[in-house]
């Protein structure tokens, strides 16, 4: 087996970030470099998190053949270790004699450790400080060639570079005037991990210190089914309100669109860009504006002022922000629905005596054998309605716990006699009996709590809208890049803490222990002692404070005094969203049930009056007749004989349509006026065969004639 585990996990963690980026990403419309870039950036901070515990583990049997040679190479010197053990005869096996040495299942052979870490840390670093920053420029601009956006990218990281640059060489000038230091390269790749890692230490501790909190509390507020949905109305409205924006924001830009297409004719040297602008509209737009583009003037005949290069660049670059902003609103809008109207129903089913769950919209999709054999009605009832709430709960006590044993070995992972660090206890334990697999899987589940805190804040911030990710392909690239960036900076300073934590760092915990490869690549800290003494060891105990603010929702109310709507329960315009969120939610459900209605009605109708092609055949075979019966009048004025059509009196099939399509629509139906424009506008709306039966349509048939 050895190096076949490293294998696995590397194919394994790859397809695992390419489910993730094709969830949040999409990939027909965005850049091949912005996925690429993105999925790199994923891979390899994965890869730290999943590989690491088998260096651990790797780690702890190096250090067992050490104390094994260690152990050979004294016994004969003086027969002290029977006389340490002569009150104790029982442990005198365990004390003289070290237990063998048994190699892990996962074990990697000698120097690949350190080459694989070195080219997974240098490629993430070049990614995050250099690459990923450009490519987050490139994406964003609104060039129109690839060296218009070049150009722009370079201009806009000018000074993100630049204040790197001044930043490096007072480090240097530094080091290079301090006595006691000798610049080498060691040293220097020392000092740049150093302030890569602070960097990241400093808002690694933010992160963690929220989602410690708030991670425990959201599943535990999911067990709450009214403060949850309560909380979703309070969603609706806010997102409901972005919406709204998005959509006004849009029209404006489009507005400015058409009124640049209109400006630029076809055989002006502009006309490209403008094409390549209005590819990136909506559809619907395109169309509009696509009628008014078959005028063939000259744009030399009149004297009208362009616009230049530079408006259309910055104009393309809104086009692109507005629709992305649009589609995002719109498909979160329909999520959000879907889970009001599920959490409504999941509130009406409780009291429920069938003990089976009924859905207020059943899916038109036919039931797939999961749902046919396993998760059957009973089952979803009893699941919804009695066990999510108390596995919720159950989850929610567990995590809090984790979260305690974080923050204490946050603060406590500096003393190592007595150790009192939890973790460093657990993984102790577990090394005196050589429980590789327990060691492995205790440091992938802290590792993968710590990251699930850090990055699943990391997808919650929301900075004016700016940077946001969103499920279901929705997603911007820069957004993307930007959640790139910021995994390749907290990945590596958050797996140096486990170690902290655990005390596999010599740096911190000051024991001559054999240290794993990943630490060997940081370097030694103690090139900056005032770092690795200081910084690293009480900076992560801000966590407590940070932790209890984030208990009071302190930070939410400071938002919301700053006129920023946070869902604060004791809030006046908190009710009044909440209200508001509820009524639009009513309002979606009703036109959802009236499209509903409408589709039973017409299945009903087809049902009831027969096949669709028997009554084109019939309606065929009185073309003629309904020919002389058209008068030379009715083609010159239609309007003055309209109400002729249509009022005469007919069986009772044509009455029982009247009836189902002034039902069609509730909102629109008028009772004072029952006239037969119902009639003529769902003549004019249903089309492919619908209500071939009815004679309105086959006595208009040659109107356009």
């Amino acid at each position: 087996m050895s190096g076949a585990a490293l294998g696995i996990e590397i194919v394994v963690v790859f397809f695992l970030a390419l489910f993730l980026l094709h969830r949040y990403g999409d990939f027909r419309k965005q850049q091949r470099m912005v996925l690429f870039g993105t999925l790199l950036a994923w891979y390899l901070c994965f890869l730290i998190v999943f590989i690491l515990p088998l260096d651990v583990s790797t780690t702890i049997y190096k250090q067992c053949k050490i104390d094994h040679e260690e152990h050979a190479s004294v016994p004969n010197v003086s027969p002290s270790p029977t006389n340490q053990t002569t009150g104790n005869s029982s442990v005198t096996p365990t004390e003289s004699v070290p237990k063998p040495c048994f190699k892990p299942w996962s074990y990697i052979p000698d120097g690949i450790m350190p080459v694989f870490w070195r080219v997974v840390y240098w490629t993430s670093q070049c990614l995050t400080w250099l690459l990923l920053p450009f490519m987050q420029s490139y994406a964003r601009s609104g060039g129109f060639s690839i060296t218009g956006k070049i150009k722009t990218a370079l201009i806009e990281n000018a000074i993100y570079y630049g204040t790197y640059l001044l930043i490096f060489g007072s480090l240097l000038i530094y080091v290079a005037i301090h006595p006691e230091w000798h610049l080498s390269w060691y040293e220097l790749q020392t000092i740049g991990i150093t302030a890569a890692n602070t960097w990241g230490l400093f808002l690694l501790v933010l992160l963690l210190g929220y989602g410690l909190v708030e991670i425990p509390r959201s599943y535990w507020n999911a067990s709450r089914r009214g403060h949850l949905l309560i909380k979703t109305y309070f969603k609706a409205a806010k997102l409901m309100t972005e919406k709204a924006d998005a959509e006004e924001n849009l029209e404006d830009v489009m507005e400015e669109v058409r009124k640049v297409s209109e400006s630029i004719k076809y055989n002006h040297p502009l006309r490209k860009y403008i094409d390549t602008i209005l590819r990136k509209c909506p559809l619907d737009y395109q169309e509009k504006m696509g009628r008014n583009m078959d005028d063939y003037e000259d744009f030399d005949d009149k004297q009208n002022t362009y616009p230049s290069e530079k408006s259309l660049v910055k104009l393309h670059k809104q086009v692109i922000y507005a629709v992305q902003r649009h589609n995002r609103t719109r498909v979160q809008w329909q999520i959000l629905l879907q889970q009001a109207i599920h959490l409504e129903d999941v509130s009406k089913n409780e009291t429920s005596s069938t003990h089976q769950f009924a859905h207020t919209f059943p899916s038109s999709e036919p039931p797939d054998w999961f749902s046919r054999y396993l998760y059957t009605p009973t089952i979803e009832w009893y699941w919804e309605c009695l066990l999510k709430q108390w596995f919720y709960r159950l989850l929610s006590v567990v995590l809090t716990l984790f979260s305690v044993a974080v923050v204490w070995s946050e603060c406590t992972f500096f003393s190592t006699r007595p150790v009192l660090s939890l973790f460093a206890v657990f993984i102790q334990l577990a090394e005196r009996d050589y429980n590789y697999l327990y060691i492995e899987m205790a440091c992938f589940v802290t590792i993968f709590f710590l990251c699930t805190c850090v990055y699943s804040t990391v997808f919650r911030i929301r900075v004016f809208n700016y940077y946001y990710l969103a499920s279901h392909h929705q997603t911007d690239a820069y957004s993307l890049q930007f959640s790139g960036m910021l995994f390749c900076r907290l990945t590596p300073p958050l797996c140096l803490n486990f170690l902290g934590l655990i005390h596999m760092d010599s740096a911190i915990s000051h024991q001559q222990k054999e240290q794993t490869a990943y630490t060997s690549i940081m370097g030694s800290m103690r090139v900056l002692s005032f770092i690795a003494n200081g910084f690293y060891i009480y900076y992560p105990m801000l966590i407590v404070i940070l932790c209890i603010a984030t208990y009071f929702s302190l930070g939410t109310r400071c938002l919301n005094l700053l006129g920023f709507q946070q869902f604060m329960g004791d809030s006046e315009m908190t009710s009044d969203l909440i209200d508001e969120g509820k009524e639009l939610i009513r309002r979606e459900k009703r036109k959802r049930q009236r499209i509903e209605d409408g589709e039973n009605r017409r299945r009903e109708w087809k049902e009831r009056y027969g096949n669709p092609r028997d009554d084109y055949t019939a309606r065929n075979r009185n073309t003629h007749a309904e020919m002389k019966e058209t008068s030379y009048s009715d083609t010159i004025n239609p309007t003055t004989n309209r109400q002729a059509k249509y009022s005469r009196t007919g069986n009772r099939s044509e009455r029982d349509c009247i009836e189902l399509l002034q039902d069609a629509e509730p909102l629109d139906f008028n009772a004072d006026t029952l006239t037969d424009d119902t009639l003529e506008a769902d003549n004019s709306r249903h089309t492919g065969g619908r209500y071939l039966s009815m004679s309105s349509s086959r006595s208009r048939i040659f109107d356009d004639v």
